[in-house]
């Protein structure tokens, strides 16, 4: 996979050069770009910004900076490295999505992040600000698929971070990132139709057996297997319940069985037939 980041703060990035995707980069299997918005910018100040239309608070994004800026690390032109010199824009393994992180975007999912990790070449567009200027979403539209994504209901002061998130949450799920590839389909919310799928995770242990007179259940030494994936999902049933109620409520159509139902219902939830309800 191919991901540039297009940002006026090119060094918040820097997380990207370590742990797994770091890896993952050092091998070449994810190829990163990060771009500085700047280096399009041809006046004196390289301002990227301006006075918002028909007047209201702060600074919008100017579109001929982003124009150009997409049209380099597209292949239309020379891209720009975060330092300001000229390298070629080598996309690979199909054609490029533009993501622009914004509060008026769809919530980011873990089935949205298995979605994006079968892409070939992602683009992220990092406002600040107000915002960019419209007309450069309804200009890439023409060109490739764009995606507007919120990843929660509230505001930050720019896409960044919000990159920084997707980034990891995709990337862990490219073949070859995560040492243990069954890591995956166990996370929360399981999109890969695992144990999980729906569902936050349970409760983790590891040595010592007991720690300040907390032992670990007995279950999880027992070595019967059956048992043990049994626990994890009622655990992770009951962790659903009480942390995240919305969740539970979209079972519906869920392949639950019975002791999915009892323990549920024991968790407070009503639970009648394939219905499932708090």
């Amino acid at each position: 996979m191919r991901i540039d980041i297009i940002t006026i703060f090119p060094e918040y990035f820097a997380p990207l050069g370590m742990s797994l995707i770091g890896k993952a980069v050092q091998r070449g299997d994810i190829v990163l770009g990060v771009h500085d918005l700047r280096e399009w910018a041809h006046d004196p100040h390289r301002t990227v910004d301006d006075t918002p239309f028909g007047g209201g608070p702060g600074m919008v994004m100017s579109p001929q900076p982003w124009g150009e800026a997409l049209d380099a690390v597209l292949g239309h032109g020379p891209a720009q490295s975060a330092a300001g010199g000229t390298s070629a824009a080598t996309p690979t393994g199909g054609a490029p999505q533009l993501i622009v992180p914004t509060p008026a975007g769809a919530i980011f999912t873990q089935a949205m992040a298995a979605e994006l990790a079968q892409a070939g070449h992602l683009v992220f567009a990092c406002g600040r600000y107000e915002g960019i200027d419209a007309r450069v979403v309804e200009y890439a539209r023409d060109r490739m698929p764009v995606r507007e994504i919120s990843v929660g209901d509230y505001v930050l002061a720019g896409g960044e971070p919000a990159v920084l998130v997707m980034t990891e949450a995709i990337c862990r799920l490219l073949p070859g990132v995560l040492g243990n590839i069954e890591s995956a389909p166990d996370d929360s919310f399981g999109a890969g139709g695992g144990p999980m799928c729906g569902l936050v995770e349970g409760p983790v242990y590891t040595r010592p057996r007991s720690w300040r007179g907390l032992p670990v259940p007995d279950v999880l030494l027992s070595g019967n297997h059956a048992a043990i994936a049994r626990w994890r999902r009622d655990e992770a049933l009951r962790r659903t319940a009480m942390t995240r109620p919305d969740l539970v409520a979209r079972l519906v159509d869920a392949d639950l069985d019975a002791r999915d139902r009892q323990v549920l219902s024991d968790a407070g939830f009503a639970v009648s037939g394939e219905d499932v309800a708090d």
